[in-house]
């Protein structure tokens, strides 16, 4: 669940570079780059991170959603509890809003129909959020956390989930759990050729029960080209698709359009 970090110090520098190496994907449909760009590596080649456009003119905006869940949650989900959250999903496109929805493995392993129509409409785009929803540095809200083996492996799973769903329109890029890192979290990715994506807007929808004070603090926050964190699940977060019923419309009307990350990075 995205939840704000420090930034180490490593972020590394927004030159984007038009190649992405990144993890293996069928071949995109319509509206998915066939060649997302990504950052160039930082210093000594760490993961680079992303936070916010470079380019701070442009009234754009990226919303994000966090579609958690945990390696070990599957009995809560057959017992009932609901991670996914389709009337989110089924707003953003009747509002026609382009999404990117950071997606962990195990998410997309229990609602895989979910995952391969979120993953196949131009709408929208797949990014990693781990398969574990497990912390890549310590300590992290609790999370238990994973080696820089283990959380190298962790982003491979992930990716396999969404090629195993469906999912098409998937990007290199990668959110840490937790929104927790350091320079070891980002040598340990180095490999995976991703763009780690942060956010510089917290929704504070995480357990939250007011819609209007959500969508007040988007709003409060966004600037040209900022990166909103919030999520796509019903138990941990009920009133985000109320939230951003508030939301479009009134960024609209100050003139923001909204844009994946890719866009953002691509500027």
């Amino acid at each position: 669940m995205g939840t704000p970090a420090a930034s180490a110090s490593a972020s590394a520098s927004a030159s984007a570079s038009a190649a992405a190496s990144g993890p293996p994907a069928a071949s995109p449909q319509a509206g998915a780059p066939a060649k997302p760009p990504t950052m160039a590596p930082g210093p000594n080649g760490l993961t680079p991170v992303f936070e916010r456009a470079k380019q701070q003119t442009d009234k754009t905006v990226a919303l994000t959603f966090d579609a958690d869940m945990t390696s070990d949650q599957g009995p809560r989900a057959a017992d009932g509890e609901h991670f996914d959250n389709p009337a989110l999903i089924s707003t953003l496109r009747t509002l026609k809003v382009p999404s990117t929805i950071f997606m962990t493995g195990r998410w997309a392993e229990e609602y895989p129909d979910q995952a391969k129509s979120i993953g196949t409409d131009p709408n929208f785009e797949i990014a990693n959020h781990s398969y574990s929803h497990h912390a890549f540095k310590s300590p992290c809200y609790g999370l238990p956390a994973l080696d820089s083996a283990a959380a190298r492996a962790d982003v491979d799973r992930a990716f396999a989930a969404f090629r195993q769903a469906g999912a098409v329109n998937t990007v290199p890029y990668f959110r840490f759990p937790g929104g927790c890192y350091d320079d070891q979290a980002l040598r340990a990715l180095s490999t995976a050729k991703v763009t780690a994506v942060q956010w510089d807007v917290v929704s504070g929808d995480a357990f939250a029960k007011d819609p209007g004070a959500v969508a007040e603090q988007v709003l409060t926050g966004v600037k040209p080209g900022s990166v909103v964190v919030m999520h796509c699940t019903r138990s941990a977060a009920p009133v985000t698709e109320e939230a951003v019923q508030r939301i479009v419309p009134e960024l609209r009307k100050r003139g923001y359009r909204f844009v994946k990350v890719s866009e953002l990075i691509g500027t």
